[in-house]
């Protein structure tokens, strides 16, 4: 079922049911399907059936939303993807600039933006402006689009930096949208909490999947560890939807308390070591972890959960529909256990790159896609990541993938988080260093290098260390590489050498 059309089913069945809560404000489904139908009146007032100025031309009405994460986004996203539109979602955290040239590639007929709790749209061809508050009316129907329209246009972050534009048409949304929602056990009283970017994929695919399936969407402008616990015990939460980062600040956060409500934790993003999983059994005792591995280019990838290999690189087994294949440089099959590029096959890959992209990353081989990502298959089918082909590190000749290290590292029992990079070196070619964020205010050193040593083989040891008590994160909770790449460079005082 279409998510426009599910909406309306709740909203005509459970008006007065909630539907979206952010920070005090609660939207009903029967206020959600008023408010989106209000704003789609606006789009189909100013434009024509397909209004052919943006990239897309004549495909689909393209209306850009730069809200964030504003009590308003659920009813804007429903008028931006109802029958003949496409949202396109832009992150209001990215640098002005950055967003600037983000608009000039894709050429929207309306870019949405926020205007205290109201929100703005502008259409950008005659300069012509609205302010929306809240629906004063009922709602009307929403009309539902065809299956090969283009539906969403999400961004991820190319080789240079630049981020580039992703296109998904109806039907893989669908699909991917019906798999998780069963796969994930997910009904009208899995009240969900998902404080992470609603431009971003995890959050707003929670979302989408939470709102589809009749439940309650909790969501937060910023995530505060102290304030998302409150908010979980307070509205009986059921799943969480995380990455490890904020999953790991929840649980330093519980303090010895539990929180019995929560039945199901889904993490993306990275990878969960047995030191999270066991301080997440004991916040959170009643609830399933689950890892997802995917990309916004291929959708779910693998999925696993405590039972699965715990191995630092495994990140579980192919995902229901979806078929793992890891080819050399010349498309063939690799064995198992051997390094190849990870390629997927499955009904929910998108359509790729708008404009191209910067000729990397996303790429077809028949019916496999990939987006680059290396790893290997055990004989049991197990995933193995080990890095981006873009993110190796070639040092005195051996090539080094820094998500490997990482996932070693990170397997320390001192260690809470840690990036690795590659810096230049005038001999080596480049060398390996790490940031790490202790668990602790003591941190033994010893006892890092004896668990590198018996995890890595020498060359794939970090030969510059700090210490970070405070790493820089992303909005989307990720740590912030590029930060930390400007604090080694200048050396900041939040860097505390140690090798």
């Amino acid at each position: 079922m279409p998510l426009a059309e599910a909406i309306m089913r709740h909203a005509v069945s459970r008006p007065h049911d909630p539907a979206f809560r952010i920070e005090g404000r609660i939207f009903t489904f029967g206020q959600l399907a008023a408010d989106a139908t209000s704003i789609l009146g606006v789009i189909e007032q100013w434009l024509a059936a397909k209004a052919g100025g943006s990239i897309l031309r004549d495909r689909a009405r393209l209306i850009a939303i730069q809200s964030g994460n504003h009590p308003l986004f659920p009813a804007a996203f429903i008028a931006a993807t109802a029958g003949g539109n496409c949202a396109a979602l832009i992150d209001p955290h990215l640098p002005t600039a950055t967003r600037r040239r983000m608009v000039e590639q894709l050429r929207p007929d309306i870019v949405i933006h926020t205007e205290g709790d109201a929100l703005r749209l502008e259409r950008p061809a005659t300069g012509g402006t609205a302010l929306f508050e809240t629906a004063t009316e009922g709602f009307r129907p929403i009309p539902v689009g065809k299956e090969g329209e283009p539906f969403l246009i999400v961004f991820t972050s190319g080789t240079t930096g630049e981020p580039k534009a992703i296109i998904r048409d109806r039907r893989s949304w669908r699909l991917s949208l019906e798999t998780g929602q069963y796969f994930f056990g997910i009904g009208p009283e899995t009240t969900t909490y998902a404080p992470g970017p609603l431009a971003h994929g995890l959050t707003l695919y929670a979302l989408a999947e939470t709102l589809k399936a009749g439940a309650e969407f909790v969501g937060a402008r910023h995530f505060d560890p102290r304030q998302a616990m409150a908010t979980i015990a307070a509205g009986k939460v059921k799943r969480l939807v995380l990455v490890p980062t904020m999953l790991r600040r929840l649980c330093e956060q519980a303090e010895g308390t539990t929180l019995p409500s929560v039945e199901a934790i889904t993490v993306a993003g990275a990878k969960l070591t047995p030191a999270d999983r066991k301080a997440a059994s004991l916040a959170f005792p009643a609830a399933r972890v689950i890892e997802y591995y995917g990309a916004s280019e291929l959708g779910f990838i693998s999925v696993a959960d405590a039972s699965d290999s715990l191995a630092p690189t495994a990140v579980g087994k192919a995902f229901p529909g979806v078929r793992l294949a890891i080819l050399d440089e010349a498309g063939n099959d690799r064995p198992a256990g051997e390094i190849g590029t990870i390629s997927v096959e499955s009904a929910l890959i998108s359509d790729g790159y708008i404009a191209g992209g910067d000729g990397a990353g996303f790429s077809r081989n028949g019916n496999l896609a990939t987006v680059g990502d290396l790893g290997f298959l055990d004989p049991d089918g197990t995933l193995h990541l080990i890095g981006r082909a873009g993110g190796m590190v070639l040092s005195g000749g051996n090539n080094i993938y820094p998500s490997e290290v990482e996932a070693a590292i990170t397997a320390a029992s001192e260690v809470r988080a840690v990036a690795v990079l590659g810096l230049d070196h005038p001999d080596l070619g480049a060398e390996l260093a790490a940031v790490i964020q202790p668990r602790g205010d003591a941190f033994d050193h010893g006892a890092l290098q004896r668990h590198l040593d018996a995890a890595l083989p020498r060359y794939k040891h970090p030969r510059k260390i700090w210490l970070c008590r405070d790493m820089p994160m992303t909005a989307s909770g990720k740590i912030a590489t590029k930060e930390l790449r400007q604090w080694i460079a200048e050396g900041n005082g939040a860097l505390e050498r140690l090798v």
